[in-house]
């Protein structure tokens, strides 16, 4: 695009300090190098949409007779938000424009002519997150699909034309009509007295966190068209078994997490009653109801807004005053019940349709029930810039959540083991994220493999004609980089037994008890271990080495310990690699093959196919 020397990187010190997002009241130090370039400008945009231009000072550059190194300062302001800048420069008689690269990812930028990317500083108030939560490794159950507690294996309070599968390893369906519409929810049998027995298990894969999908009354056996949010579902069980499970976890180092289901209800609800099923005046019924003030209505009473169309889960106005009482604000509200029962924190469904405004409310709330509690979003995008509905979401400005769901991971890693992304890809990717994210919301983002809502990991790995065996290897590539990366792992219920399948409903199978894939959980409570007894993977600073492109390494220190994680993801090629500044020796915690030692700060390292070594400093 050009023939002369340009640079500014914005993951580099020398060109931007401090890196990364900042506190507010800060003051952040820019330089830009350019050849032949007399003058050079930093453009402001401000998160309120206004405009500042900052001359930059021009010094020669040492050793050179035609490079200029441009320095300047923005100085933060006390107000939380997203501000952007360019570069104008002056060349002559010509007028250039200096911007974040096409791809906007931070780092070394480029040179426009005209409409330049923007870079991005993230300006937060000052918080912290719960360091049990961002220390942690968090298990996430569908609690039908987990396990049946019942000493007889029934099912508890079966629903009203139901379907209740014949045996616990059938693969599961919906029972649609000929429009699509599900007629009939289906039913495994689990429930939280299956949680309850199975905490020992749980504990034993080194979990912290136990994140349940919807456990409140509703027609479905997800829950998330919820009929009661102050009640469990009768199938799962009822208040006293929840305030014990939360109370057993807690004697073996566990916290439980929610799922608050609160941009739409159940059109089977309390609030809704469109089927005439609960002793209640829904808003269905009559504008005389309590709830009617909460559903948007365009043509009353059959015509209404709802959940991405479907006419089962109506959406509510979050902001309604009585909403808000009730979920939040009230004596007796919905958050403060289920916390002082026992839960640690929620994860909101859908937070991209919450408005700002009612989830600042909800971090207020739980705050006040428990400092140590904990707010995640579930987010699909980079979360720190996120627009939803036309408007820049705050949720990592130091008010709203601490983590989200971190399905950008999950696609950074998968697209790397497949092979669509290099390491280098792989590299610029998550040093976008962790410069754009506040440091503490980039250590307690939830970085997910799969969930509910994605095909099985195991699944996902199987395309490309990689292979049944090949995956099986890749997946613990995947799990081997997920305990070691920055971050709060999440195992989604049975990716640790081996279970595959695809898109719901096929990712939300039965625990294979008694079935599992012994080598695949084994693989697994070895990372979690080694996670959970090295510290340095916990919270330890993190960068990444460049080396050959089917190869990622980083290295991770907290203090005197020192971690290096080198991943080779060719299915058929053994690959050397080496990089600098590393000091010391190190072993494997993988095998005993000896010391690796790296003379003059070079180490040189050997990988088979498909192989990671994860080296710790002796």
């Amino acid at each position: 695009m050009n023939n002369f020397y340009v640079l500014h990187d914005s993951q580099n010190l020398y060109f931007r300090n401090p890196f990364g997002a900042v506190k507010t009241g800060s003051n952040i130090n820019l330089a830009l190098e350019a050849e032949g370039c007399d003058e050079a400008v930093i453009e402001i945009i401000r998160f309120d949409g206004s405009r500042e231009s900052i001359p930059m000072e021009r010094h020669p550059k040492d050793g050179t007779w035609n490079v200029f190194l441009f320095k300047g300062t923005i100085k933060i302001c006390d107000t939380p938000g997203i501000i952007n800048y360019y570069f104008t420069l002056r060349r002559g008689w010509q007028t250039i424009f200096y911007g974040d690269n096409w791809e906007c990812l931070g780092g070394s930028g480029q040179i426009y002519y005209e409409n330049p990317k923007w870079y991005q500083i993230t300006v937060f108030k000052d918080f912290k997150v719960p360091k049990w939560y961002k220390e942690g490794i968090i298990y996430q159950i569908f609690v039908d699909r987990f396990y049946n507690g019942n000493e007889n294996g029934e099912i508890s309070n079966a629903k009203s034309n139901c379907f209740i599968y014949g045996k616990w390893y059938d693969n599961p369906m919906y029972i649609k009509d000929e429009t699509g519409k599900v007629i009939r929810w289906d039913f495994f049998g689990g429930n939280l007295k299956g949680v309850l027995k199975k905490l020992s298990y749980i504990k034993s894969l080194g979990i912290t966190t136990i994140y349940m999908n919807p456990i409140f009354e509703a027609a479905s056996s997800h829950k998330y068209d919820v009929g009661n949010y102050k009640k469990i579902d009768p199938m799962f069980g009822d208040e006293e078994l929840f305030k014990n499970l939360c109370k057993e976890a807690e004697k073996l180092g566990m916290k439980v997490i929610l799922d608050g289901v609160f941009s739409h209800t159940g059109a089977d609800s309390l609030y809704f009653n469109r089927y005439g099923n609960y002793d209640s005046l829904g808003a269905f019924q009559s504008k005389d109801s309590p709830y009617y003030s909460w559903y948007r209505f365009k043509n009353y009473p059959y015509d209404y807004e709802a959940w991405w169309g479907f006419e089962n889960q109506p959406n509510v106005d979050e902001l309604n005053p009585s909403y808000i009482e009730y979920i939040i604000n009230g004596q007796d509200s919905v958050v403060e019940k289920w916390m002082k029962l026992g839960a640690s924190g929620w994860r909101l469904d859908v937070a991209d349709e919450l408005p700002d405004e009612f989830i600042c409310e909800l971090k207020k709330k739980i705050k006040e029930v428990n400092k140590e509690s904990v707010l995640i979003g579930e987010v699909w995008e980079d979360a720190s810039n996120k627009v939803s509905y036309g408007k820049r979401r705050k949720y990592f400005l130091g008010e709203e959540l601490d983590s989200v769901t971190g399905y950008p991971f999950r696609d950074i890693i998968l697209s790397f083991l497949i092979g669509y992304l290099d390491s280098h890809g792989v590299r610029r990717r998550f040093m976008s994220l962790y410069e754009n994210y506040p440091k503490e919301n980039f250590y307690s983002s939830m970085n997910v493999l799969g969930t509910h809502d994605t095909e099985r990991i195991l699944t996902a790995l199987s395309g490309n004609g990689k292979g049944e065996e090949n995956s099986r290897v890749l997946l613990k590539l995947a799990v081997a980089f997920q305990m070691t990366f920055p971050g709060v792992p999440l195992i989604y219920y049975g990716d640790e037994a081996g279970v595959m399948g695809g898109r719901d409903p096929e990712n939300r199978k039965t625990y294979p008890w008694g079935k599992e894939d012994k080598d695949i959980l084994s693989w697994y409570r070895k990372l979690t271990h080694i996670r959970d007894h090295h510290q340095v993977f916990k919270r330890g600073d993190f960068r990444f080495f460049e080396t050959h492109e089917d190869v990622l390494c980083f290295k991770r220190k907290d203090g005197d310990s020192k971690a290096i994680v080198i991943i080779n993801r060719n299915t058929e090629a053994s690959i050397k690699v080496e990089f600098g500044e590393v000091y010391g020796k190190y072993r494997n915690l993988f095998k005993d093959e000896g010391v690796y030692y790296s003379p003059n700060g070079v180490m040189r390292v050997h990988l088979k196919p498909m192989e990671v070594k994860a080296l710790i400093n002796i």
